[in-house]
């Protein structure tokens, strides 16, 4: 076996130690954040309203922009 031959598959064995070590340094992180998220939870709004209060209505008067619309469309 040749010098070079030697050095190669050493640098390609390194290699692929390396990538190994960042896969499952990658998959630890990962593995870490979805512990941190609670799956079981209820989404927010959703079940939760305890109180019968009133639902919200529709505005009593037009939104405010719908003046300047009129104005901008002809009203000169």
């Amino acid at each position: 076996m040749d010098v070079e031959t030697a050095v190669t598959v050493a640098v390609i064995a390194f290699v692929i130690v390396v990538g190994m070590f960042l896969v499952h340094r990658l998959n630890a992180q990962h593995d870490e954040r979805i512990g941190a998220f609670r799956y079981s939870d209820a989404l927010p709004g959703i079940g939760r309203r305890n109180r019968k209060g009133p639902r919200a209505t529709a505005p009593k008067r037009p939104p405010a922009d719908a003046t300047r619309r009129e104005h901008r469309d002809g009203s000169r």
